[in-house]
């Protein structure tokens, strides 16, 4: 089973609340052969809630992921955050095809959290990564130095953008 130490073992536990903390870094997203972080350093608040006859899993993750610039490659240290909330229930066989609802088997004694907090992690990573310093003006560097470059001139004059080839196809629009 991936990374033990995000197995809860809550047969022994009293009803009731339970904190557990961990701190997540790179070897973490390594185990499952994530390689999009340059480096990672997580804080995971865990609190499990235990009654007679199910569990609640609060989960909450603060941090920051290294990644690089989407633009310029740059590397840059991405703030993230997220929360999972999962219910856990017992039945026949374990089942997990429910993002919110996990169903552990009668008589199993401890959870493992890896795989939610790994899909939780990812997930709160922007789709576009944009080194801040893009934004605001900080960063220098030669692909944004190359972009700027090549961007496209002010529009050109209103003689140049009558092209005489469109003229006859603009006809054609406007004689319904």
């Amino acid at each position: 089973m991936k990374q033990k130490e995000f197995n809860i073992p809550f047969s022994g536990l009293k009803q009731g609340k339970h904190n557990f903390n961990y701190q997540i870094d790179n070897t973490f997203f390594d185990s499952f052969g994530y390689d999009e972080f340059n480096a990672a350093s997580i804080n995971l608040d865990v609190v499990l809630h235990k009654t007679s006859t199910m569990m609640e899993v609060d989960m909450e993750a603060s941090g920051t992921v290294n990644v690089a610039c989407d633009i310029t490659s740059e590397p840059y240290d991405q703030p993230i955050s997220g929360d999972l909330h999962l219910v856990v229930k017992f039945g026949e066989e374990y089942n997990d095809e429910d993002d919110e609802i996990l169903i552990l088997p009668h008589g199993e004694h401890q959870l493992n959290i890896a795989q939610y907090v790994y899909e939780m992690l990812v997930l709160a990573v922007p789709q576009k990564r944009i080194h801040p310093g893009i934004e605001d003006g900080t960063l220098q560097s030669e692909v944004l130095d190359k972009l700027n470059e090549l961007q496209p001139k002010e529009k050109r004059s209103n003689k140049e953008e009558n092209d005489p080839r469109w003229d006859e196809l603009k006809k054609l629009l406007t004689d319904k």
